[in-house]
């Protein structure tokens, strides 16, 4: 049997996100054939991304590791470790890290939403600049050349 695509770490992708947190891209929608991507973040304690909503990908989030709060529309709910959330399309959403950190599998489909973070956020394998943080205006600016809505601050 051969395997379509096979990435060991030292072929993925990580960067650095939100609030210090890490996100390693594991497949990307290049190696999917477009079909879906997959990450995982690696984040701290009350890292929460703004309110917002994706107009081109179904999301999945599983908490592998860690607590959080989860809105889904005007709905909150508490994802505990080993939960998953199904977010489609057009669903506003966020979620804040309740546990000192949290590891979160995320899989989207179909593929393309690693560009918003790749533009947004800094690969790990360059330096980095001095006072580095992920800037707002850069976040709303990759948000919205690749189809998602920031709707509002974070919960």
């Amino acid at each position: 049997m051969t395997m379509p695509y096979l990435a060991n770490p030292d072929q993925q992708q990580t960067l650095e996100w939100l609030g210090g947190g890490l996100l390693t891209i594991l497949l990307d929608s290049q190696a999917t054939e477009g079909k879906l991507t997959v990450g995982l973040f690696d984040v701290p304690k009350d890292e929460a991304p703004p309110f917002h909503l994706h107009t081109r990908e179904d999301e999945v989030f599983v908490l592998l590791k860690g607590n959080a709060l989860v809105w889904a529309g005007d709905e909150c709910h508490e994802l505990s470790e080993g939960g998953a959330i199904y977010l489609p399309r057009n669903i506003p959403h966020s979620y804040r890290i309740t546990s000192h950190r949290a590891d979160l599998l995320l899989i989207t489909t179909p593929g393309g939403i690693e560009e918003m973070f790749r533009h947004a956020g800094r690969d790990i394998t360059t330096p980095r600049p001095e006072g580095f943080e992920l800037n707002k205006d850069r976040l709303r600016e990759a948000a919205s050349l690749h189809g998602n809505v920031i709707l509002g601050p974070p919960r």
